[in-house]
């Protein structure tokens, strides 16, 4: 390519990465933080015992249900630059515009630079990946380790070199440890496309996976296996676990008992077909729960999961993307017949392998995330980029010059099809906002004018008699003008692309201008309520070495980030006692804990799931002093002073 080309595209890259660091950073500040995680962060920053093992709490008695892997990047950004709800976003919304190049630089080697701008700009401004960057997970750190896994193993198809398929393969198992087996979305599409990329026999490809599997559950299973040595007394108990083991919360909590639905934590109203729910504003639709599992789950048109976030990206990467799969990638036909045909093999099997590749990803994440029973909407960052990629192939596919007409018939069809599906579908999700539908539909009716018009440049037609020297000039056929068609072209893939993103980004604009998250609340305490407690409870502390008792863990979260101060775990996930009461009479007995807070009521129905019905929280109850009133709080049953302890 010429030097002015790669220029071209480098700029284009740059503009839309600039894009997308303005979605993930403008306003930022504002987001609501995550108390759970936020809450470890404070703790993994008062000593390297706490950071490795991602302590949630000071005293480093329970650990997050989690590898503490992303945790690392925000206590180093709060580290350097101040503990603030900015910096403890920073790694993930740099993660979500890191990607953006990474993405372009990958998707343009698997099949081609207008291809790579298509999908850096979907990635750029597909809504549920802006708002999971913007929000204080984990999640957008785990989708960058994706793309850049899929960078490395395109280089390895590329060049065949180990040290590019060891990269990939370590990078996997760095997405493990982020996320677990949210990352194993990407498993079976990566592993399809190093068996088709790869060069070399059937057996040469076999074992070089296996030895990139090797290296992968190596990588996967290091942080895991490095808290077995640490010595039992000094590990703390993974919340969620029911044994106290961090392999236990990985594979059961966070693997098992996610798909199945099961889950201890508080969880919104089921969603109700037929009910009317509002759609005045975007943060009203955000109070509605994800639709239940279905095949058209991802295309629904409210809830925090809804077409505008998702579902509009997905269908076009489908109606697109899958014929660009099944006819572009068919071996070299079309491509310039001076090219070597080693080149044209290789180009060729590397389109084959992006084809079954990034396809199977795309549906492995389609059927998961449709029909997985408890589902998050940051959960679907497992197959964002196959998302974007697909849409991103399937647009520069159905734009792309073709010196035979019936082909270029076909991608015109294509196009048109897609194209005014996408507007009629986006027409439902815009609750009267018809100014950006409008857009989308002159945007798509002039790439579609744009495709017809141009035309591939190149040799005369076949059907064009062969000049003779001295024959008259009328004999050759009219020169193209490849130029015309070039602007032609460009012009059409980027009306299309506004077409297909105008509502997207719009569902951007309305998220950044309320402020919308994907993180939880989990641990967050109403701030009047956590002033008063911290300031009575640190007021009459008298050198106890917790600041209080917590009926649960998770329900002190917010406490921890504002106080930093140690916590006495009660109960951890579904009312597992982690605190014996021989244990806490003793302590109260020493003097080492004076207060507990809680803040749930066992009810009628008692059930072990509820912290308050555990014993330890009962016997609080019954033998304790509440001191609600008296620390100023509006209601009694919050603040208790444990027996024997002085006023």
């Amino acid at each position: 390519m010429r030097r002015g080309g790669r220029r071209a595209e480098w700029a284009a890259v740059a503009a839309i990465t600039l894009g997308a660091a303005a979605l993930r950073l403008l306003y930022i500040g504002k987001v609501s933080p995550d108390p759970f995680y936020d809450a470890a962060v404070r703790s993994m920053a008062l000593s390297w015992h706490n950071f490795f093992l991602g302590a949630f709490e000071p005293s480093g008695s329970v650990s997050i249900d989690k590898p503490p892997i992303d945790l690392w990047l925000q206590v180093a950004s709060v580290k350097l630059l101040g503990f603030n709800s900015t910096t403890l976003k920073l790694p993930e919304a740099f993660a979500g515009i890191a990607s953006v190049p990474l993405l372009f630089a990958a998707v343009r080697r698997m099949w081609s630079a207008t291809a790579g701008l298509a999908a850096a700009a979907a990635l750029a401004v597909l809504p549920v990946e802006v708002i999971t960057s913007r929000s204080d997970t984990m999640d957008a750190v785990m989708m960058l380790t994706l793309v850049l896994a899929l960078l490395a193993l395109v280089r390895a198809a590329e060049t065949g070199r180990r040290t590019w398929l060891l990269a990939g393969a370590a990078a996997l198992g760095l997405a493990f440890n982020v996320k677990l087996l949210e990352s194993l979305v990407a498993l079976p599409g990566l592993a399809v496309f190093l068996y088709l990329g790869l060069p070399g026999t059937r057996a040469h490809r076999l074992s070089r996976m296996a030895l990139a599997a090797v290296l992968y559950v190596a990588v996967a299973l290091s942080w895991l296996t490095a808290t077995l040595l640490v010595p039992a007394h000094d590990r703390p108990y993974a919340i969620g676990s029911s044994n106290g083991s961090a392999w236990n919360a990985a594979f059961v909590f966070n693997g098992t008992d996610r798909l199945g639905g099961k889950s201890p934590e508080p969880q919104p109203g089921a969603y109700k077909p037929g009910h009317r729910y509002p759609v005045a504003t975007q943060a009203d639709r955000d109070r509605i729960p994800i639709v239940p599992p279905s095949a058209t789950r991802l295309l629904s048109r409210i809830g925090p999961l809804s077409g505008q976030r998702l579902g509009m990206e997905v269908l076009l990467a489908l109606l697109l993307g899958i014929p660009a799969l099944l006819w572009g990638a068919r071996g070299g036909r079309g491509w310039d017949a001076n090219t070597d045909p080693a080149a044209r093999e290789a180009r060729a099997r590397m389109r084959r392998a992006s084809a079954a590749g990034v396809g199977l990803w795309m549906l492995t994440g389609i059927v998961l995330f449709s029909h997985m029973a408890r589902l998050h909407p940051r959960y679907v960052e497992g197959f964002t980029p196959a998302v974007a990629a697909m849409l991103g192939i399937g647009v520069a596919w159905a734009l792309a010059p073709s010196s035979e007409r019936r082909r270029a018939n076909v991608r015109l069809a294509v196009l048109t099809g897609s194209l005014l599906v996408a507007v009629l579908y986006g027409e439902r999700l815009l609750y009267g906002t018809p100014g950006i539908w409008w857009l989308s539909l002159l945007c798509a009716l002039g790439a579609i004018t744009l495709a017809a018009l141009a035309r591939a440049p190149g040799a005369p037609s076949p059907a064009a008699p062969a000049s003779t020297p001295g024959a008259p000039s009328a004999a050759t056929p009219a020169p193209r003008a490849p130029r015309r068609d070039s602007l032609a072209r460009a012009g059409a893939v980027t009306l299309t692309l506004v077409s297909i993103l105008a509502i997207p980004l719009r569902a951007d604009v309305t998220a950044i201008e309320t402020h919308i998250t994907f993180a939880g609340y989990v641990g967050a305490m109403p701030s009047e309520q956590q002033r008063l407690v911290s300031s009575y409870v640190r007021a009459h502390q008298r050198g106890a070495r917790y600041e209080l008792a917590a009926a649960s863990a998770t329900a002190i979260g917010s406490l921890i980030v504002q106080d930093a101060g140690p916590v006495l775990v009660l109960t951890t996930y579904a009312g597992r006692v982690f605190t014996p009461i021989d244990r806490l009479r003793r302590l109260t007995a020493q003097g080492q804990v004076r207060y507990a807070f809680l803040n749930s009521v066992c009810g009628r129905r008692a059930t072990h799931a509820n912290p308050a019905c555990s014993a330890p929280v009962k016997w609080v109850r019954e033998h304790a002093s509440d001191v609600s009133r008296e620390a100023g709080l509006s209601r009694t049953g919050l603040l208790y002073r444990l027996p024997g302890v002085a006023p």
